[in-house]
């Protein structure tokens, strides 16, 4: 059988409400998957990395009532919003799937048929507690003070007859696949919450809304016209409707059925993807996905983002207030190295400007572009022209090192450990420098040369995570691209990498 680490890999992200413009928050997620989808294609795979909309919920159209405009309008400007963050963040997601494209629409009608022709679909009446915020369910036990615990609002009282879902049918089926590694959630906390709401009995869950409370919008049910399916039952099904599921397609087959499939999602939204969506696939006869990582929230002094408090920190707005300052290339990459750096991989973090700014000219600044600069600078000062020699021994064992390590943390998704050991071998590079002061030399003795081979490791290294700024290292050192050797290379003199913020 293929190894894992030769199959196919789909990377997807959560697909996103499009009530209201991008935060941080979705910058963060969105980050964290292309760095994952750049790593493994440096790693030699094939990688298909998913994102998209969410557009079928109640909040999409309350909040279209509440600007006074048709819901498919909000839709259309703030899906076009998110699709604009593959510019603005540097992201190289190979597609975006909308909800209500129908090559969507037909992927979910299929899902539905499946799992009713299954057994497993049954009309029934629903009355209880439901959160317009989450989109989702709640028991009363469940609550905090009576509100939901994600959004702190009281839930919406519903009395309605609707479809529901045998999701109690699977639920030993679904805490073997977990506890036997089948699927594998990530970091192991989360998976023990996961295992704990297993060991309660589940419930059947509500998979539909009548045409009146969702305002007539959404998918309809099939062979129901007066239902529409519950945007999570549609929702979750973007993760293979994008691969052509509804069609059949190829890339369903070559990049989920034989593929290996990573979902990356945020903590409010686990239960769903492993729990709901895992009950769902085995309904339908689809293989589970891999992995699902779980990351944390951003807070902002603090305090979790939120409209009210006025704290929400735009994308856009913070990519072009330090674009002002250091040119946009070094704002978008920066604002990548503070949330891969700074904030824990799987648990919240908290961005301030005083805090992203520290990071950026001591890390970035006088760091990374100090040493680039020092390297390309001594290059070019001594006019070293002999052949690149190989590292030495004690260089080479150093290098072999930091790559493990960094392969390491990057295999268990530790993306400020990753770049810890990237900051290592830069450290490393300083003090060499400091110690041979080649500049005091007659002959450099291949210091220089040893200089150039670790740059370029530095530059090969920083692909996932800053890759504007690994492009522009490499075009310092006159190459092309990472499969040139470092060989007599015509070095040549460049903008700062992150000019210095006063």
């Amino acid at each position: 059988m293929e190894g894992k680490e030769n199959r196919n890999l789909f990377i997807s992200t959560a697909i996103d409400y499009v009530n209201a413009s991008p935060h941080l928050g979705h910058a963060l997620e969105k980050i964290q998957a292309d760095a994952i989808a750049r790593y493994y294609r440096l790693e030699g795979r094939d990688v298909f990395f998913l994102t998209g909309s969410d557009e079928n919920s109640l909040k999409n159209v309350r909040a279209a009532e509440k600007e006074g405009v048709s819901v498919q309008e909000l839709v259309d400007v703030n899906a076009a919003k998110f699709q604009e963050l593959k510019g603005i963040l540097n992201l190289s997601f190979d597609d975006f799937i909308r909800t209500t494209q129908e090559r969507h629409i037909k992927g979910v009608e299929k899902l539905w048929q499946k799992c009713f022709e299954n057994g497993d679909l049954y009309l029934g009446e629903y009355e209880g507690l439901y959160c317009v915020g989450c989109e989702a369910y709640y028991t009363p036990e469940e609550l905090e003070n009576g509100c939901c615990p994600e959004h702190h609002i009281p839930p919406e009282q519903i009395k309605e007859k609707n479809w529901f879902f045998k999701l109690s049918r699977y639920q030993e089926s679904i805490k073997e696949a977990i506890k036997g590694g089948k699927l594998e959630i990530i970091p192991e906390s989360r998976q023990n919450e996961i295992l704990s709401f297993l060991q309660k009995d589940l419930k059947d869950i509500c998979v539909s809304r009548s045409n009146e409370r969702a305002k007539n919008w959404g998918i309809s049910v099939p062979n129901d016209n007066t239902q529409k399916i519950w945007c999570w039952f549609d929702a979750l099904g973007n993760y293979i409707t994008a691969l052509g599921y509804g069609s059949n397609g190829e890339k369903f087959k070559e990049y989920w059925q034989n593929g290996e499939v990573m979902h990356v999602i945020g903590k409010g939204i686990s239960r769903f993807h492993a729990v709901y969506w895992a009950g769902i696939l085995l309904s339908a006869g689809v293989k589970l996905p891999d992995k699902i990582f779980v990351h944390g929230y951003i807070t902002v002094n603090g305090q979790k983002m939120s409209k009210s408090l006025g704290n929400v920190v735009d994308p856009f707005e913070l990519v072009e207030k330090y674009s002002q300052k250091v040119g946009e290339e070094a704002a978008v990459d920066a604002m990548r190295y503070f949330l891969l750096r700074e904030i824990s991989s799987t648990e919240d973090g908290d961005f301030t400007y005083d805090k992203f700014e520290a990071r950026y000219n001591s890390d970035l600044a006088k760091g990374l572009g100090n040493l680039t600069s020092r390297i390309i600078s001594l290059a070019l000062r001594t006019g070293e022209q002999e052949p690149i020699s190989r590292l030495g021994h004690k260089g080479q064992g150093f290098l072999d090192d930091i790559k493990k390590q960094y392969k390491e943390k990057m295999d268990n998704l530790e993306f400020s450990g990753a770049l810890e050991s990237i900051w290592r071998l830069i450290k490393y590079c300083d003090q060499y420098i400091d110690r041979k002061k080649p500049w005091e030399r007659e002959s450099t003795d291949h210091v220089i040369s040893n200089l150039l081979i670790l740059l370029k490791e530095i530059a090969v290294l920083l692909v996932p995570f800053l890759p504007k700024t690994s492009k522009k290292i490499l075009k310092q050192l006159g190459l092309t691209d990472f499969d040139k050797e470092v060989s007599q290379c015509v070095v040549e003199k460049g903008e700062p990498l992150f000019p210095r913020l006063q």
